[in-house]
């Protein structure tokens, strides 16, 4: 990747971030088309491949930047005091609701980079790929487990969790409705449901 790409203005570094987020959001790496990125961005190819050499230069750069972005907005808005198991997760979302801001489509880039079967991308994003899931474990290793009902099994509760956030957000992109601030209020919903249901009287 070309550093210089750092030196062109904010919008249209974003431009270019948002139309490749996007494009590899829903087509995967393999399916992805570099002239659709570049439509999507309003931009010229040679200038895209200017910056980022080829597509998996490219895709390899997003990958990087949405870890690192994500991991940022994380480090600024989830209280190191918070022990509540339910609050930790709402806090990371709101951190996502953020990033969606910015980024509509970095979110679901992540969680569609997990199907990623593609062995070129997944060696271009190797190192990369351990990094949120074991920051999630450090966020959630915070957590006072002690609240909860004997019964309740932890890790199937987060991987409903973690299946209904991803079937959500899935959900609003297909519609081509998705709106971030009603997405997590969605989840705040759901997340108190889980908690009645999970936690001692």
């Amino acid at each position: 990747m070309n550093e210089k790409f750092f030196d062109l203005k904010k919008e249209k570094q974003d431009r270019m971030i948002n139309a490749a987020l996007k494009i590899f959001a829903l087509k995967g790496y393999e399916h992805a088309s570099t002239d659709d990125i570049v439509r999507e961005a309003g931009i010229s190819k040679g200038l895209l491949f200017h910056y980022f050499i080829s597509k998996i230069g490219l895709y390899a750069f997003v990958y990087d930047y949405s870890v690192k972005y994500l991991m940022l907005e994380y480090s600024t808005g989830i209280s190191k005091e918070e022990t509540d198991y339910f609050e930790l997760i709402l806090q990371m979302k709101n951190c996502e609701l953020q990033v969606m801001r910015n980024y509509p489509y970095m979110l679901q880039f992540l969680n569609e980079s997990k199907k990623e079967d593609v062995s070129e991308a997944l060696v271009a994003t190797e190192e990369k790929r351990s990094v949120l899931p074991q920051h999630f474990n450090q966020i959630m290793g915070r957590a006072d487990l002690g609240r909860f009902k004997p019964e309740v099994e932890i890790d199937k509760l987060t991987k409903i969790i973690e299946l209904t956030v991803s079937g959500l957000m899935t959900e609003q992109f297909i519609c081509e409705a998705f709106q971030p601030e009603l997405f997590v209020k969605e989840i705040e919903r759901y997340l108190s449901m889980l908690k009645k249901m999970s936690y001692r009287e």
